[in-house]
């Protein structure tokens, strides 16, 4: 397990603004997916991909400074 948040934390080092990147991707996807789509599935209806992308960014924009 240690070694898995090394790995993770140098490669999130090396590339500071990736996480809030996802989390933006996401967003995205998930406003796309609710003009297209609206209400039929539960993946929009519920706003999953919205609620992980805001998690993500909002992890990745805390997580730069202190991997640097």
């Amino acid at each position: 397990m240690n070694e898995l948040f090394d790995t993770v934390s140098q490669f999130l080092a090396k590339r500071p603004g990736l996480l809030p990147l996802v989390g933006l991707l996401l967003i995205i996807i998930n406003l796309i997916l609710h003009v297209v789509i609206g209400g039929r599935i539960w993946l929009t209806d519920s706003n999953l991909l919205l609620h992980i992308g805001l998690i993500a960014a909002i992890i990745g924009i805390l997580l730069i400074k202190p991997l640097q």
